[in-house]
């Protein structure tokens, strides 16, 4: 992925990341990174748990653009999302819970947005591909523009 204005986005990450993210940690992961994640769990020491709909399909927006990248849990329940996450250390996404218009899987595995930023990894399992995602990544607001 080419250089651009702010390592590999155009900008820094949104200064008001849901879920209580730290700003910090997310510009690192999303634009200065092609290799690293946040420690694993890390998702579980945020406000996510306590304030994500347990009910209903929930939107995940591109910390930088916020674009939608994620719409889960589809094609299953929230506790069975929440139980694969917990189980591998991040956010485990399937494939039909990408917004394939906003995320890119390259060659080597890394998942990225169209717009540069690092999302986290695929790293398929016997049920077929799943995507480790950083939360720091997904933890945008939504774009109206989008």
């Amino acid at each position: 992925m080419r250089q651009k204005a702010h390592g590999t986005s155009e900008k820094p990450v949104m200064k008001n990341l849901r879920w209580g993210c730290d700003y910090e940690t997310a510009d690192r992961i999303c634009n200065f990174n092609r290799h690293y994640a946040e420690f694993a769990g890390y998702w579980t020491t945020t406000k996510f748990l306590q304030e994500v709909d347990k009910e209903k399909e929930t939107t995940y927006y591109d910390s930088v653009t916020g674009k939608p990248l994620f719409i889960a849990p589809r094609g299953r329940t929230f506790e069975e999302f929440k139980a694969e996450s917990i189980s591998h250390g991040w956010p485990s996404f399937r494939d039909e819970e990408v917004v394939w218009e906003n995320v890119r899987c390259l060659n080597n595995g890394e998942a990225v947005s169209v717009d540069g930023t690092h999302l986290g990894h695929n790293l398929p399992d016997r049920k077929g591909n799943r995507y480790c995602i950083n939360l720091v990544s997904v933890a945008g607001n939504p774009n109206p523009e989008h």
